[in-house]
């Protein structure tokens, strides 16, 4: 995030106006963190202490290692300061703390949102001697104004040193942020995606070599929102009715932050086509990435070998919402604010029922996925009861992944009243969270935090709601995770990510339905998730 989007929704803690790191910011040692509390994600990444927003320069490398760089407050729990953490993972869910990659310098008084690329061909002449160099491209905060700079790392990422020709882009605005850099191969030019956000802009700037940018085009859309922030704009894969792939479409992604349907901020996207200067959307329709109330400023992974078109475009995203990240319970607790969502794969898919969708699934869970607490191949009209195991220290774990399969939807009488309902409760406090789906009518898909007690705040919406459709089949994939709550329906076709804050720890799960017809086949299985943090969380 930059400066500017702080300003109507965040207050920002004031960084050192000279030369950093500052005193008490370790260098070259990893921060440590403990993963043990009550309210801290068990598969979802946080940092270890601090504050964090943005997800930044992701990028995989070429012995398969993803790099996760996030925005990071080292210093306190609230927004500022801004830092680039730094997270390794070789599987998406089980991380490694790396050192902070960059810190605020001279002028530079916040390391705002960024991107990285791999400059294989040594465009950029930072390195001559490799093939691997490591570019990242970030918007610099300063007194007068936001700039895009440059830092390069020969060591694969971990250590950087900056451009002295920085900054490489500056048009005297306090409001020009979020840089996402992608290789055009059809041009054979970098492109940059980057925000004019007060003006609900994006602009696209071309180069031969990261150092020298031309502007050849901007678009707004003026739909929804206030400001736009974290643009993206890359190829994804088109998915086809018979779930077969063969050819992308390029998507821009842009998040907003204030103006939010309800209220703060969210992310939107439109699919369309460009040409190595210009975009060209669909049409305008409002598409949301989530329905929820907490998923923004959206990263794709850069570099990410294999087949594109197999994997789908990874992304990640800040697990939250700008008004009220400074004030969520997990700060004064337990020392640390924020998560991130889980890692997605993205398709698009031009639905014969709903047109252009983004198809989101999670990326592949095994890793995360623990011991089968019940499940049922039959269940029709009835119910199955989950309780909740113990972690190796006796404590309930507050995590599950919930996965269910209904087909035959007209098989027989379809009472009015036919839904799918789920209760995670807590068995010492009575909290719990609610979802639950109509399956006949208006499909009516509810999500229902108001019955847990760890947190108020007047933007914490106590629910969400949002219509379906769908005729023979529903499905949805489930997770629970302490205090991040995220459901994907329908093949991915519609997501939910929602923040939530038991005094309890919520250790039961109640699937019930009814009204179904006799030939309506109904399929669930729930799972604990294991935590991915080990005992040591630093490298």
């Amino acid at each position: 995030m930059g400066g500017i989007k702080y300003l109507s929704t965040l207050t920002l803690s004031p960084a050192p106006a000279s030369i950093a790191p500052e005193a008490g910011v370790p260098t070259e040692t990893a921060i440590a963190g403990n993963y043990t509390g009550h309210f801290r994600p068990q598969v979802h990444f946080s940092p270890p202490v601090g504050f964090m927003n943005d997800p930044n320069g992701l990028f995989r490398d070429a012995s398969g290692t993803y790099h996760l760089y996030y925005q990071y407050n080292p210093t306190a729990i609230v927004a500022g300061n801004q830092h680039w953490g730094h997270a390794t993972s070789t599987d998406l869910y089980h991380w490694t703390n790396q050192p902070i990659a960059l810190f605020p310098h001279l002028n530079v008084t916040g390391i705002f949102t960024g991107s990285i690329v791999i400059d294989v061909n040594n465009t950029s002449g930072f390195f001559p001697n490799q093939t691997n160099g490591v570019v990242a491209v970030y918007t610099g905060d300063g007194s007068d104004d936001e700039n895009q700079r440059l830092a390069f790392s020969t060591d694969g990422g971990f250590t950087f040193e900056q451009f002295s020709g920085n900054p490489v882009l500056a048009i005297g605005s306090r409001a020009f942020r979020d840089p996402k850099v992608i290789w055009h191969k059809e041009t054979q030019m970098w492109v940059m995606s980057v925000a004019f956000a007060n003006d609900r802009a994006i602009g696209f700037f071309t180069s031969p070599n990261l150092r020298n940018w031309t502007h050849v085009s901007s678009i707004t859309f003026h739909v929804i929102g206030d400001v736009y922030e974290c643009p993206n704009m890359l190829p994804v894969p088109l998915l086809e009715e018979d779930g077969s792939v063969h050819e992308t479409v390029d998507l821009l992604w842009i998040s907003i932050n204030p103006g939010a349907p309800l209220g703060g901020s969210i992310s939107q996207y439109f699919p369309g086509h460009f040409n190595g200067t210009h975009f060209t959307a669909v049409d305008e329709e409002i598409r949301l990435a989530d329905f929820g109330k907490d998923n923004y400023a959206t990263q794709f992974w850069y570099g990410v070998d294999g087949d594109p078109l197999e994997r789908g475009a990874l992304s990640i995203a800040w697990a939250s919402n700008a008004q009220y990240a400074n004030d969520v319970p997990t700060g004064p607790s337990e020392g640390w604010r924020s998560s991130m969502s889980l890692p997605r794969r993205n398709f698009l898919k031009n639905d014969a029922e709903i047109g252009w969708t983004l198809v989101s699934t999670p990326f592949d869970l095994r890793p995360a996925i623990g011991a089968e607490l019940a499940s049922s191949n039959s269940l029709g009209n009835g119910m199955l009861v989950a309780q909740g195991g113990v972690n190796e220290s006796n404590a309930n774990t507050g995590t599950f992944m919930i996965a269910v399969n209904i087909t035959s939807l007209n098989g027989g009488a379809l009472g009015n009243d036919a839904a799918i309902t789920f209760i995670i409760s807590s068995s010492s406090s009575g909290e719990s969270l609610k979802a639950q789906q109509k399956l006949s009518g208006d499909h009516s898909l509810v999500l229902d935090r108001s019955n847990t007690r760890g947190f108020t705040n007047s933007g914490f919406n106590p629910q969400v709601e949002t219509e379906l459709v769908f005729t023979e089949e529903w499905d949805v994939v489930m997770t629970i995770d302490r205090s991040v709550w995220e459901v994907f329906v329908l093949g991915g076709k519609r997501s939910a990510t929602m923040l939530y804050f038991p005094e309890g720890i919520l250790d039961r799960v109640e699937v019930a339905t009814e009204g179904l017809g006799e030939q309506t086949q109904v399929s669930v299985r729930i799972n604990e998730l294991s935590s991915t943090w080990p005992v040591a969380t630093t490298a």
